[in-house]
């Protein structure tokens, strides 16, 4: 399961664009969002973990982790 596929999904899911994820980041933190360079991190497979969790946040998500038994 690759990130990349995982968060476009679940940006399709709720009906919205990864630009449109950019504009709320960008009025949250301050820092200026571009879908570009998202896009080229998570090609790249360099995105932050933090970043991952701040574009999850716009998304109404967040990362649990589960220990496998």
């Amino acid at each position: 399961m690759e990130l990349r596929n995982e968060l476009k999904g679940l940006i399709a899911k709720n009906g919205t664009t990864l630009k449109k994820v950019c504009e709320i980041l960008t009025q949250k933190t301050g820092y200026n969002h571009i879908g570009n360079n998202i896009t080229n991190k998570l090609r790249r497979k360099t995105i932050k973990f933090e970043e991952v969790q701040e574009i999850l946040d716009v998304l109404g998500y967040h990362i649990e982790f589960i220990r496998n038994d």
